[in-house]
């Protein structure tokens, strides 16, 4: 499990510096240049809970799996946000946007936490034969 905190942190890294810099393009940032925080890490890190979880849930169909990941994701990010906020260390803040509760979270997110969600899952099913990264098993 300690391998797979420290794998999803990296992962969630990777995927956060790329989305970043895919918003680097609406202000016509031509580097895309992408950022993170590292209180990012050890959040992106707790991920490391969908593996076990998926074992549980794996003959839940995909679209049900997705749902389950979603709403872990939104909870950590909600739990964890808070948390930093109350120490003025919220590396990110949806005050902005119609559709955020109290800064932290962000509900016209649920697309990207499902598939966030669903990368992980076969992320973390994946041992040395990573084609089922991009295989899912049910269809």
């Amino acid at each position: 499990m300690k391998g797979d905190f420290f794998k999803c942190g990296i992962l969630g890294w990777g995927m956060e510096v790329f989305w970043t810099g895919l918003h680097a393009l609406r202000d016509k940032n031509w580097k895309l240049t992408g950022y993170s925080s590292l209180w990012l890490f050890p959040i992106y890190g707790m991920a490391a809970f969908i593996g076990p979880l998926s074992k549980k849930i794996q003959k839940l169909p995909l679209l049900l799996r997705g749902s389950i990941y979603m709403m872990g994701i939104f909870t950590v990010e909600y739990l964890s946000g808070m948390f930093l906020k109350h120490y003025d260390m919220c590396p990110w803040d949806y005050s902005s946007s119609p559709f955020q509760y109290k800064g932290v979270i962000r509900l016209d997110y649920a697309p990207v936490w499902f598939f966030v969600g669903i990368i992980y899952e076969k992320f973390l099913k994946c041992r040395g034969n990573c084609y089922m990264i991009v295989r899912d098993d049910k269809a």
